[in-house]
């Protein structure tokens, strides 16, 4: 018989004839009223689960992964506010129901129903995804999240304890609040959780305000895999800088207290805790997972016979909140109202064209105040001797630097962190002297860990930050590379722009460091990135440049809540001469504070038309110096820098490029995956070929050959000929 059927029926069954399951008496401070309420959300959630699969059966659902045997969800809704922000595991529909009647909203059931029906009316996520989550509710939505979503919990956490001490002028979440986590017993074992689990510890230890509840539902199982008995309590229990709480999940009044004693000591304490919670789970994973394929046919029965809602009816009828009749009643009619309310969710609409499913890529701008130029006095007070230098050129390092300095002193909601972006000063001594003059909680030195770096910065951002975080090496994204696809550019995708987490990533990165790092501090690869829908990518290649557009990314990021990275081709930091030793033919002058470099806007150099050159970073450098060689044997050549990698600037680039009898690509990343291959495609549909030299498929080596494998100058003179 079908799972679903055998627990219903059993459901029925046993709590007409008073055969409940053993468990202890009701205890604690749950009133017996609130008690019911809390019933009916877990009754809700269950019909949901019950009608999902109905839905799915009949082409009109979606969407089945449940939340039967987590119903013990709700009484951890009601031990926290409505107002503390909650990242939801995926089987967390028991909470947020539970929320929605603490708050007195009415129509979550029909809202739920409408994200299982992929419905455009779904009021959260417009039909793009079944998630859990609400902006009244103060409900990110999450998707089918592991433990992707732990870091950002931790960011959020972090910025409570921030917000107190530089409120930022779109600030979110309330002063006392606190961050609230879910995830599955096998979600603890994923790296994303290990690393916030540990963040948090390790912040907590350093005594910051961190106000975070990480809960623990273990049904002892992740999909299939069984998790050793006792392995989540002994993995939890001893982890330093965190208090441990735990409970019994299928006891309401034994979750509530226990939660509302975690939630109390995160509040008042200002520290994180862990409450781990002892739940089973019904029905296996999903719709179409057979739990009994895998698992002896007794230990399903078991966990069946151990039912949440079973417990709950004990305990109502212990406590005198209803009767065996009653709970069967509104089990019942819960059912009936659902599947009804069913009936008329699958004759809503849904979304049909392209243009309707990409319309909430790019989150909505925002009102800001007037974007702020320095004040003078401020200004000459923090740069002191830095301003006399001011009015001589300068390499890109610094020009960065002071770009950063003048962001921080126009935008005191403005933060830095990463590795050693604080005393140290960064590794290239990018950040130097921020902290001392903004402070340690506004130039943040983190832990090794970019999962931990990006979500402190998505977290922050979601109570009006605007973090730009720091990761040093490009080759080191790549451990924390979903934290950008998976959580902040889909943000506002699945949320209709309701959810946004601007930001501006700075990374370190491509090739052409003469002798140093090999492969992981040479990384001349940008593909993880260029084909992440919405995200902008920058990459300057002079210090001019990079003043004026690293203040374009933080005027995205502030007024349109973008999510920019900024790369920062490393080589060119202290690049002094172009054409000869001591020519300073590279040096810019640090721009005027209002001055912006436009998204969409190149850079063209010279106005020879034989042929046009399109490159970006180290490329444009290279390309300035073969320019001139090429001049002397009397070939006219403009250089065009695209500056902007992500979105391509096509049109500024077609018109740049269209007096140009031909068209080179020079490209530092590899000829796969590089940026080459869009603006070939870009030009062939305009019916225009262009050659491409690029980077070798390989990785860099350290020593001598460090750029064997990357496009040299000499290398743009000989396509440039050969094209001639």
């Amino acid at each position: 018989m079908d799972r679903v059927q055998i627990v219903h029926d059993n459901f029925l069954r046993r709590v007409a004839n008073g055969d409940f399951p053993a468990g202890t008496p009701p205890v604690g401070s749950l009133e017996p009223t609130t008690a019911l309420t809390l019933y009916r959300a877990q009754v809700a959630s269950r019909a949901l689960d019950i009608q999902s699969r109905a839905m799915q059966s009949a082409g009109q659902g979606f969407y089945t992964i449940g939340s039967s045997g987590h119903e013990g969800m709700a009484a951890v809704a009601q031990a926290l506010r409505i107002d503390d922000i909650a990242f939801l595991h995926y089987r967390d529909a028991a909470f947020q129901l539970a929320r929605a009647a603490q708050a007195g909203q009415t129509g979550m059931i029909r809202d739920m129903l409408l994200s299982f029906a992929c419905s455009s009316k779904d009021p959260t996520s417009g039909g793009r995804h079944k998630v859990l989550g609400s902006r009244p509710l103060m409900i990110p939505p999450q998707t089918s999240t592991i433990a992707s979503h732990l870091p950002k919990a931790l960011g959020a956490a972090y910025s409570l304890g921030l917000a107190r001490r530089h409120a930022p002028e779109h600030r979110v979440l309330p002063e006392d609040g606190l961050a609230m986590v879910s995830f599955g017993d096998a979600s603890v074992n994923h790296s994303t959780a290990q690393g916030t689990i540990n963040a948090a510890g390790w912040a907590s230890a350093q005594s910051g305000p961190l106000p975070l509840l990480m809960v623990c539902e273990d049904n002892g199982i992740g999909i299939s895999t069984k998790t050793p008995k006792g392995w989540i309590k002994a993995s939890l229990q001893h982890r330093p800088g965190l208090r441990y709480f735990e409970a019994n999940g299928l006891d309401m009044f034994e979750t509530y207290a226990v939660a509302f004693a975690a939630a109390d000591f995160v509040r008042r304490q200002r520290k994180p805790a862990v409450l781990h919670l002892k739940m089973v789970r019904l029905y296996g994973h999903a719709g179409a997972d057979v739990a009994t394929s895998y698992l002896p046919r007794a230990e399903v029965e078991a966990e069946e016979a151990n039912d949440t809602l079973l417990h709950s009816a004990r305990l109502l009828t212990e406590a005198g909140a209803a009767s065996a009749a009653d709970l069967l009643h509104i089990y019942e009619q819960t059912l009936e109202e659902v599947a009804a309310e069913a009936m008329q969710v699958v004759k809503e609409p849904h979304l049909k064209t392209a243009q309707d499913v990409m319309s909430s890529l790019i989150p909505p701008a925002r009102v800001c105040a007037p974007s702020n130029v320095p004040d003078p006095a401020a200004r000459a007070d923090v740069f002191g001797k830095d301003l006399a230098q001011m009015d001589s050129p300068q390499p890109m390092s610094r020009l960065i630097n002071w770009a950063l300095h003048d962001l921080m002193l126009a935008h005191p909601e403005t933060l830095i962190m990463g590795e050693d972006v604080g005393r140290k000063g960064g590794v290239y001594g990018v950040t130097q002297k921020l902290e001392a003059r903004f402070g340690r909680d506004r130039v943040i030195d983190t832990l090794l860990d970019e999962q931990s770096i990006l979500g402190l910065a998505i977290g922050t951002a979601h109570n009006g930050f605007l973090p730009m975080p720091e990761i040093q090496f490009l080759a080191y994204l790549h451990n924390a590379e979903d934290q950008l696809r998976g959580e902040a550019a889909t943000l506002p995708f699945f949320s209709c722009g309701q959810w946004t987490n601007p930001m501006v990533l700075r990374i370190a990165g491509l090739g052409y460091q003469k002798g140093f790092g090999g492969h992981f501090h040479n990384d001349n690869s940008l593909a993880v990135l260029r084909d992440i829908p919405g995200l902008v990518i920058a990459c300057p290649s002079t210090g001019a440049d990079a003043a004026r557009m690293l203040r374009e990314c933080h005027r995205l990021a502030r007024e349109e809540q973008r999510v920019c990275v900024f790369v920062e081709p490393i080589a060119l930091y202290p690049m002094r001469d172009l054409a000869a030793p001591g020519d300073e033919g590279w040096m810019t002058r640090y721009p005027e504070p209002d001055q912006r470099a436009a998204l969409g806007q190149v850079g063209v150099h010279g106005d020879g038309t034989d042929v046009a050159i399109v490159t970006y970073g180290n490329g444009h450098y290279l390309s300035r110096q073969a320019q001139q060689l090429l001049a002397e044997d009397g070939i006219a050549v403009r250089v065009i820098d695209l500056r902007w990698l992500a979105p391509l600037p096509e049109a500024a680039l077609l018109e740049a490029a269209g007096p140009c009898a031909e068209l080179l690509i020079v490209d530092e990343c590899r000829r796969t995956g590089g940026q080459a291959e869009a603006l070939m495609a870009l030009f062939a549909e305009q019916g225009r070929l262009a050659a491409r030299y690029a980077a070798e498929d390989s990785f860099i080596a350290t020593g001598p050959a460090y750029a064997a494998t990357l496009p040299s100058r000499d290398g743009i003179v000989t396509a440039v000929k050969a094209l001639l």
